[in-house]
């Protein structure tokens, strides 16, 4: 993948990667103030200055029950709450196959994994693995692709295409289809359990995930295709990530860790819809460039839902299930020439950019304190970049020129073979995941109980998270797993206060 990286970079002009390492929306003055603003504290006795709102005039205050992932930017005016609430309803809306009566909510599939998008991002937050071998799967997806061939390696340094797709089941399995279909397969995940001895003696006992494809509907998927379970990640802060210049991702990457450091963060540069390379900053490898590209491939590859970015109504079915491709679409002439016309892709895209981050909990609470100073002295923060000043350029108005709190670099990593899934993505290889952001992960378990951290959901909590890091984050793990168990707890305690 390193081959593909130069092939892709090639296509960039020496000039306008110059140009994105330096940001164009700044006086000197201002350039100096943020600097000064976004350098890593040394001060661990008390809470920085406006640390509490992590999503800076944005945050939300109404954190009070499971719906504190679910908020709007606190900062949108009155036109702006509404059309937040339509696009709500919009992203909580159960689809249906054609034809229907209900001719505007229909063109489900033919083959998909969910009927509304808030089935797998459980009231905004993540998803989760099944809860018991065999279990239910729906918040979880699996990708799929094969080896490339030259043709494909092309379009994939190019940004045309994500991967290589399996010839029979795409780029992603289905596991739901409409009546008169079988659907491609049951996911099914067992567990092996891993136990890791501490530093103090503590015994923590991982599960490493078994994945499987049972009863596959369209013939055998082959032994060679390269597989990956995902989750349905967190919503909150999307457009303040997408209102992060571009500049302020660059300056952090470093591919062939010049400093020495252990850490070579770099961007997966995705095709940004016009012929283009960008930086890809949503998904877990960071494959979409944006919110709306995001926003139309889940619809495509989720639920078979045709939007302009991505027009076919059949979704991910392939060439070889002809089936498939004779259902009828929803697509309605009187609607749009889509399953999702513009102007609803429009309003769920800008409900997605406004889930405001939450505010923080005790940021000056001893313990918390005490946690962040053990957070950045194991050396997160090299790749949970912890703050960021938004561009004054940013889309919309409320997500302009903020301090902002994610503690993310947006860039890709390597996590080593624990966390691998050997499947490449764009440029991302099969060890590669971009940086998540961490800002509402202390929410996670008050929206849903079921909530799963990592890719796969493998982790049921922060701890075992933390300890399947491995690769570039492993000296940090390493650090964690080495503390005295009261600074331990402290680290997670200040992790749940984000």
């Amino acid at each position: 993948m390193k081959t593909l990286l130069a092939a892709a970079l090639a296509l960039v002009s020496a000039t306008a990667l110059a140009a994105d390492h330096m940001r164009d929306d700044l006086t000197p003055k201002d350039a100096a103030r943020i600097e000064a603003v976004t350098r890593p504290t040394a001060d661990f006795t008390k809470a920085e200055r406006f640390e509490a709102k992590q999503g800076g005039a944005a945050t939300t205050p109404k954190i009070g029950d499971a719906n504190a992932l679910s908020q709007p930017s606190a900062n949108l005016g009155f036109d702006d709450q509404q059309r937040f609430l339509v696009g709500n309803g919009l992203f909580r809306k159960d689809w249906v196959s054609a034809p229907s009566s209900t001719q505007a909510s229909d063109g489900l599939g033919p083959l998909f994994n969910a009927r509304a998008c808030q089935a797998c991002h459980i009231k905004d937050g993540r998803g989760h693995a099944p809860v018991a071998p065999g279990g239910d799967a729906t918040s979880l997806l699996v990708r799929l692709s094969v080896e490339p061939d030259a043709a494909q390696r092309e379009l994939i340094a190019t940004g045309a295409l994500p991967a290589a797709p399996h010839p029979v089941y795409g780029l992603q399995l289905q596991d739901n289809a409409v009546a008169g279909l079988p659907p491609e397969g049951k996911v099914r995940i067992d567990y092996v359990d891993e136990p890791v001895t501490l530093g103090d003696g503590e015994v923590v006992t991982l599960r490493r995930p078994v994945l499987a494809i049972e009863n596959p509907g369209y013939g055998p998927i082959g032994d060679s295709v390269m597989r990956s379970a995902r989750i349905a990640p967190a919503m909150a802060g999307m457009g303040l990530l997408e209102a992060i210049h571009p500049a302020d991702i660059l300056a952090r990457a470093d591919p062939d860790d010049s400093d020495d450091d252990g850490i070579s963060g770099r961007p997966n540069m995705v095709g940004d819809g016009a012929g283009g390379l960008t930086i890809g900053r949503f998904g877990w490898k960071g494959i979409q460039p944006d919110i709306r590209q995001q926003s139309a491939h889940a619809f495509s590859g989720d639920m078979g839902l045709s939007s302009p970015p991505a027009p076919s109504h059949w979704g991910d079915c392939t060439a070889a299930q002809q089936d498939c491709l004779s259902m009828p679409h929803g697509a309605q002439p009187s609607l749009g020439a889509e399953e999702v016309p513009g102007d609803l892709l429009d309003l769920v895209v800008f409900y997605s950019e406004n889930l405001a981050p939450p505010v923080r909990r005790d940021v000056g609470d001893a313990a918390v304190l005490r946690g962040k100073q053990a957070f950045y002295a194991a050396g997160c923060i090299a790749c949970h970049t912890p703050k960021y000043v938004t561009s004054r350029k940013a889309a919309h108005p409320a997500h302009r020129f903020q301090l902002i709190w994610p503690y993310t670099d947006l860039l890709l990593h390597d996590m080593g073979d624990g966390l691998a899934d050997g499947r490449t993505e764009g440029l991302a290889d099969g060890r590669e995941w971009r940086t998540p952001p961490l800002w509402g992960i202390g929410m996670a378990e008050q929206v849903s109980a079921e909530a799963g951290y990592l890719h796969d959901g493998r982790a049921r909590n922060l701890t075992e998270a933390i300890l399947w890091h491995g690769g570039e984050a492993q000296a940090a793990r390493d650090a964690f797993a080495d503390m005295a168990r009261t600074e331990r707890e402290d680290l997670i305690r200040f992790l749940k206060s984000l």
